[in-house]
């Protein structure tokens, strides 16, 4: 259980794996900062957990403009120190290589890479100074494997796990825990908004044969906020139905 005034940051939480981890580190004790890029969506989110007993606040923002991760940082910094951040924001766009824009890869590495990168670089330099801290970059499985007409998506996922193994290197001794979570498809409206036949064709590839739920990441990101996961550093967790074994 966290300290009654820990706050957890998560970004992208309006819906999908964002919403069940801020449900879930809230019901763990923490004070989380619901961000999204719809503010509609981020209060709906906090009103749900307030509704359940925890304590939560909306926050909305973009995560690759400087200006709105400096105001989601100043919202967590008001409630309490942050203990956590969960790097969850992110979108997906399905098309086949030969018709991506650079438009579309800037954009996938805006919200995944450069949203990652400014939220931790927000919120690191006081929980260096306090000496603890952790932080959970949301990966993919296809960041390890890739994917058929998700190669900017691949890439994207990829690049996070590679900041993530980086990033624990430089910190982990001064007591900041960086790991990322390699979620298989899971049922969440960006999974939906893939094809039908993408879907069908990733499901009949699982060994588990079927996609997982966001509750069930969201214990994965639960214990790796937690003192039980005190030894994992740099380390990419896979909630994946069997997608990828390692």
């Amino acid at each position: 259980m966290a300290n009654n005034n820990s706050v957890a940051i998560v970004t992208g939480a309006g819906s999908g794996i964002g919403l069940a981890v801020a449900q879930r580190l809230a019901r763990d004790g923490f004070v989380v900062v619901v961000n999204d890029l719809a503010g509609e969506r981020a209060e709906t989110a906090a009103a749900s957990i307030r509704a359940a007993g925890g304590q939560a606040e909306a926050v909305a923002g973009d995560v690759s403009q400087e200006a709105d991760v400096a105001a989601i940082a100043a919202r967590g910094e008001a409630l309490g120190p942050c203990a956590v951040l969960v790097n969850n924001a992110g979108y997906v766009h399905q098309a086949r290589f030969v018709d991506l824009t650079p438009a579309d890869f800037d954009r996938m590495f805006a919200v995944h890479v450069r949203g990652a990168f400014l939220c931790t670089k927000a919120v690191l330099p006081g929980m260096l100074e306090r000496g603890r801290g952790s932080i959970i970059n949301m990966a993919s499985q296809l960041g390890q494997i890739g994917g058929i007409e998700l190669v900017h998506y691949s890439a994207a996922k990829s690049a996070i796990i590679g900041m993530t193994k980086s990033l624990a290197r430089e910190v982990s001794k001064q007591g900041v825990r960086v790991n990322a979570v390699a979620p298989g498809p899971i049922n969440t409206p960006l999974v939906r908004a893939l094809s039908e036949d993408w879907q069908r064709a990733k499901a009949a590839e699982l060994p588990l044969g079927r996609f997982g739920e966001p509750e069930d990441v969201a214990g994965t990101a639960s214990f790796l906020a937690s003192d039980d996961a005190k030894i994992y550093v740099g380390q990419t967790l896979g909630p994946n139905s069997g997608d990828v074994m390692l």
